[in-house]
């Protein structure tokens, strides 16, 4: 299968086109993450509203991604939210989360979100400490090195019957190639050995090609 092909972002234009339409609020994240020079990693449109449906579908009321970024995928999965829900996103780079910060609050979901800054390991082992209400929902977007050490936390952190959704876990194929040479792809791996081996949880992946090329999205639940 080849990288890329144009016909893929035609018809992810054709979706949006259809089902979802123009979003002035989204297309202003985006910008001013391009102006603030933040790598252009967002999920793309038809993805950030599959997310959001996810979360309707579910009736999620407390989210968490791990993966801020400038804010995209995280005001999708805001809008998904029941009326009082939360959505906790973690950020490593301050940078970013200040612009995410921005672009959250001027897309009017200041406050269903919050924002921690800092390693996401040691955060999400604070969230553990804390207890509180599990979370019905987790998105992960991030390093690819901790995407295993990032499931244990999801089922920690979750309720059963949780979903849990991780990003960007095809590769372009790599993922099935031990030997790739895309630092990337040894964390996704473990991913997948750690979910072979893991009771509790179900899971599958799907491939996806679009805007953001060859890649897939895993899905799991908490049993």
């Amino acid at each position: 299968m080849q990288d890329s092909d144009p016909r893929w972002s035609d018809v992810d234009d054709y979706i949006v086109e259809h089902l979802i339409g123009e979003d002035l609020r989204l297309d202003a994240c985006l910008a001013a993450n391009e102006a603030a020079g933040l790598p252009s990693i967002d999920v793309s449109t038809t993805q950030g509203r599959m997310l959001e449906l996810l979360a309707r579908a579910t009736g999620a009321q407390n989210i968490l991604e791990i993966g801020t970024l400038g804010g995209f995928s995280a005001i999708w999965l805001a809008r998904g939210l029941g009326e009082d829900g939360r959505l906790v996103t973690l950020e490593l780079e301050p940078e970013y989360a200040a612009v995410a910060r921005q672009n959250i609050d001027k897309a009017g979901q200041g406050e269903k979100v919050e924002i921690l800054v800092g390693e996401a390991i040691g955060t999400l082992e604070h969230l553990s400490a804390q207890g509180g209400a599990p979370f019905d929902l987790v998105f992960v977007d991030a390093d690819k090195e901790n995407y295993a050490a990032y499931l244990d936390f999801a089922i920690k952190l979750s309720r059963p019957g949780a979903t849990l959704i991780f990003d960007n876990v095809v590769r372009k194929g790599g993922v099935i190639n031990p030997k790739s040479d895309d630092p990337k792809v040894p964390g996704t791996r473990d991913l997948y050995e750690a979910l072979k081996k893991n009771p509790k949880v179900d899971a599958t992946a799907i491939q996806t090609v679009g805007a953001k090329k060859w890649d897939g999205f895993l899905m799991a639940v908490v049993r």
